[in-house]
């Protein structure tokens, strides 16, 4: 399958990429191959194949949520360095 160099420069645009001049028949190339062997996916008999939802037939071992005993405002905040009011002082990390 073809591209031409306005379809590629449609989709470098909205992948946010700039491509060089030189570059574009090679990217143009790399597109056409990808694009052809998408076409040779497509003539795949899946007839009677069930559609692949995972990799592997793991599943994940959830728990119940359990109410526990939580600490407190006051005991948290007994713990900062510093604080102000309810909430907790931090030094400056952005300029």
């Amino acid at each position: 399958m073809k591209i031409d160099s306005t379809t590629l420069n449609k989709i470098a645009h909205l992948a946010r990429l700039e491509i060089n001049k030189k570059d574009e028949p090679k990217m143009l190339e790399d597109m056409g191959k990808i694009l052809d062997f998408v076409d040779k996916l497509n003539e795949v008999d899946t007839e009677g194949i069930e559609p692949l939802t995972t990799m592997s037939h793991e599943t994940n071992a959830l728990r119940d949520d359990e109410v526990k005993i939580q600490l407190t405002k006051e005991e948290v905040l007994k713990n900062a360095p510093k604080k102000d009011d309810d909430f907790f002082r931090v030094p400056k990390v952005l300029e």
